[in-house]
């Protein structure tokens, strides 16, 4: 099984899978509305308007398994989002990225270390995984990293198909 074959769910509840983005950088990342870091959806936006044209995505993943910071619905989540941060990138169902009921494409994914060698768990909200557009996590960005960090930025061009 690879990344593109795991089933998913849009924020609307749509099935979709990563398939959806084959030959596409992607940027996953698990979002929450009420975290000291929501304000990192400016720079995901960003990075959006700037490489969205190019073969990339940013793709959000609402998660409250972080002291309840993601509490909404859907619906509340996508408006929160739209007219907060102005935010055009596909969301997906809100799902757990740790634990026992662990997503499966989180399972995968926490695999991958991070650049000091550590895998497992996900630390925090906003936690960032880089997806090549072969469908490979290439690189695990922590929490605290903004998404227009430099060494971020580099990683995600050195990906662009176009």
């Amino acid at each position: 099984m690879t990344l593109y074959d795991i089933p998913l769910h849009t924020l609307t509840g749509e099935p979709t899978t990563l398939d959806t983005y084959r030959g596409q950088a992607v940027l996953l990342v698990n979002v929450a509305s009420r975290c000291g870091l929501t304000p990192q959806y400016a720079g995901l936006e960003r990075l959006q308007k700037t490489y969205g044209d190019r073969g990339f995505t940013v793709l959000g993943v609402p998660c409250n398994q972080f002291a309840g910071q993601e509490p909404g619905s859907a619906e509340e989540i996508q408006t929160f989002c739209s007219t907060t941060y102005g935010v055009s990138f596909p969301l997906l169902a809100k799902v757990d990225v740790n634990g026992d009921g662990r997503h499966p494409l989180y399972a995968e994914l926490t695999q991958l270390a991070d650049a000091d060698g550590e895998a497992g768990d996900v630390q925090w909200n906003f936690e960032k995984f880089l997806i090549s557009p072969a469908g490979e996590p290439v690189a695990r960005i922590r929490p605290r990293t903004e998404p227009e960090a430099p060494e971020l930025v580099t990683a995600i061009e050195a990906l662009l198909p176009a």
